[in-house]
């Protein structure tokens, strides 16, 4: 029976051997006539009994004392629905492998099995022309020779592709094959040959050996999902495990682990259910239990390292990765809800739920230990010419990326009463702004700390504008930032630009020529100080850093607006003064464009400025 259970990995032609009513009957017959196992056997002995090559399987099987076969367990009786003892899934006994006969290498199966979703229909043997030996022998054809089929339906109908050998038309039913990669192709089995299954089930079952039939049959599949897994380059590993391995390892573990458990609960599970169900049909609890134990090992793998992702470190930057495994057991918990249906799968889907919440807690725990090291950067030295802090562009960067996934978010943080994405996202806007004001404190020119504030504010509201912050943290919170950055634009004119302004204010004077010369006195020593002050100040703001280029268009914009006219008007003023007719050009060190052209060199973060003055 096992030969069909799963595909050979390195023995050719070779089974386990155990009590089964396709390699034992001849031989019980003629052996133990008084044994229970009789009350399978439908057929009576013919002279092909004493063939060899059974003779020989009598041999084989002499070697396994009959004792260790004699517990009795019924799963049910044949068409009920409960079982008289509760099941087990201890681990059954590995058996000596025994090289098959020839004959029963290639078994040709010529009888067909009811879908599943019809009532059971008593099936007898199948016709003469194929031998009991031939007929049940291997189980490890059935997945050898589903090769070149194409995927069908549960129900497997094939108007074109269903007819055997003998001319009778059959159902194909859907099974998964060895696999070695993610892109798979369902192959479809004639129905015949699990409907021979099925009755060497029914036999052993009503002969008391129902325990030793599901262990044999879950043992063979458990060793093909375990060995797809494998090759599927998924490990087993222990949480212990996971936590000490490189974070860049873990991640791609993660990519791995997403595409198996898909893979896994999308085809390979429900293709094992559908197997169960049908090489088990007529006995639900025995399908259950069959399919529980073939299932669990792979199961738990899956569930393990996604708990080992969950009680892992909270470090920020492994939030991405961990919000793809919380995504993929959230759309896979349908297929776990449906696939594992029954009771006796009821831990696993309890598991995984526990599991997924788990994973949802770890998110939220991120987000907290995010807010900690915002709190926590220090504010050690000043950004070089009041440019973009690092902090600033990590979380806003970092928020935005997470905002991709802000549906997943927000059904995360609804679990938690007390706070919402949208509160979320608000609190740690404000401590990033909370942060930002303790390290502007550094600068001592309070120009330059307005400068590093417009850069740091107008980067935050850049990126909410581009990314899907926006709808979490509303209009009204946009229009009081860009409010704060207006704030800071004006501190900065106060403090560097108003003095000048001053200095360019003109007093009122009279015709007189004593209050002429007085007032020509005065209005020299201003410009000089002009002079003074505009040149110290773009020495000082040429190499003060403004990140965005529109931006550092509208500071020099208002800058010009204010300063363009109130120049040029002391300059016509002081060109007016009959002793600054003569030779203006010995005090005027600049002209109004001149002037344009300086404020234009500011802001460029790139060196010192070349001066345009007027010698």
């Amino acid at each position: 029976m096992s030969k069909a259970m799963k595909k050979p990995a390195d023995v050719e032609n070779c089974m386990r051997v155990e009590v089964f009513e396709p390699l034992v009957e001849e031989f019980f017959k003629k052996s133990y006539p008084k044994d229970p196992l009789q009350a399978c056997i439908r057929e009576s002995a013919t002279k092909e009994d004493e063939d060899s090559e059974v003779a020989e399987h009598a041999l084989y099987l002499d070697t396994f004392p009959l004792a260790n076969f004699r517990k009795r367990w019924h799963f049910e009786e044949l068409g009920e629905g409960k079982p008289r003892l509760p099941p087990s899934i201890e681990k059954p006994p590995v058996l000596e492998l025994k090289q098959l006969p020839s004959n029963l290498r290639n078994p040709q199966v010529d009888s067909s099995m009811p879908r599943a979703s019809r009532k059971q229909k008593g099936k007898g043997v199948p016709a003469s022309g194929s031998s009991n030996g031939v007929r049940h022998s291997n189980y490890r054809e059935l997945s050898e020779s589903t090769g070149n089929l194409s995927f069908d339906s549960d129900d497997g109908d094939d108007d074109e592709g269903g007819v055997i050998g003998n001319g009778e038309e059959h159902h194909q039913i859907p099974v998964a094959p060895p696999i070695s990669e993610y892109n798979i192709i369902i192959d479809a089995l004639p129905s015949g040959t699990i409907n021979d299954l099925n009755e060497i089930v029914k036999r052993m079952v009503t002969a008391g050996f129902g325990k030793e039939c599901s262990h044999m049959y879950s043992s063979c599949r458990r060793e093909f999902l375990e060995e797809s897994m494998s090759r599927l380059r998924l490990q087993k590993l222990s949480i212990d495990e996971v936590h000490k391995m490189p974070w860049q390892e873990v991640e791609e573990q993660i990519e791995r682990w997403v595409k198996a458990a898909n893979l896994a609960l999308r085809i390979l599970f429900p293709s094992e259910r559908r197997l169960c169900d049908h090489v088990f049909f007529g006995l639900s609890s025995a399908a259950d239990l069959s399919f529980m134990e073939v299932c669990h090992g792979s199961s738990i793998q899956l569930l393990n390292f996604a708990d080992a992702i969950s009680i892992g470190s909270r470090s920020p930057e492994r939030l991405f990765k961990v919000l793809d495994v919380f995504e993929t057991l959230r759309d896979l918990m349908p297929e776990f809800e449906l696939v594992f249906s029954d009771q006796y799968c009821l831990i696993l889907r309890n598991e995984a739920m526990t599991i997924w919440k788990r994973l949802g807690e770890a998110i939220r725990g991120i987000f907290m230990e995010l807010e900690n090291l915002i709190r926590q950067d220090p504010a050690k030295a000043a950004v070089p010419g009041g440019g973009l802090h690092p902090i600033t562009s990590y979380v806003m960067n970092y928020l935005r990326a997470a905002c991709r996934s802000r549906q997943t978010l927000e059904q995360i943080f609804e679990r938690d009463s007390s706070s919402s994405l949208s509160f979320q996202m608000s609190w740690i806007m404000e401590l990033l702004q909370s942060n930002l004001d303790v390290k502007s404190k550094i600068y001592r020119d309070p120009a330059l700390c307005s400068i590093f504030m417009m850069n740091n504010g107008r980067y935050i509201v850049q990126k909410v504008n581009d990314s899907e912050l926006d709808l979490l943290l509303g209009d009204d919170w946009i229009r009081k930032h860009n409010a704060k950055i207006r704030q800071y634009h004006s501190n900065y004119q106060k403090s560097s630009w108003n003095k000048i302004l001053g200095i360019l204010k003109l007093e009122n004077s009279s015709s007189s020529a004593p209050n002429a010369a007085e007032a020509a006195r005065s209005m020299k020593e201003k410009l000089k100080l002009f002079n003074l002050s505009f040149d110290e100040i773009c020495k000082t703001q040429f190499p003060w850093s403004v990140f965005d280029e529109q931006f550092r268009e509208e500071l020099k914009t208002s800058v010009t607006k204010i300063l363009l006219p109130a120049y040029g008007n002391f300059i016509g003023k002081l060109q007016n003064i009959p002793e600054m007719e003569k030779h203006p050009d010995r005090l005027i060190k600049y002209r109004v464009e001149d002037i344009e052209a300086r404020i234009n060199e500011l802001f460029q973060g790139n060196g010192s400025p070349a001066g345009c003055g007027r010698k």
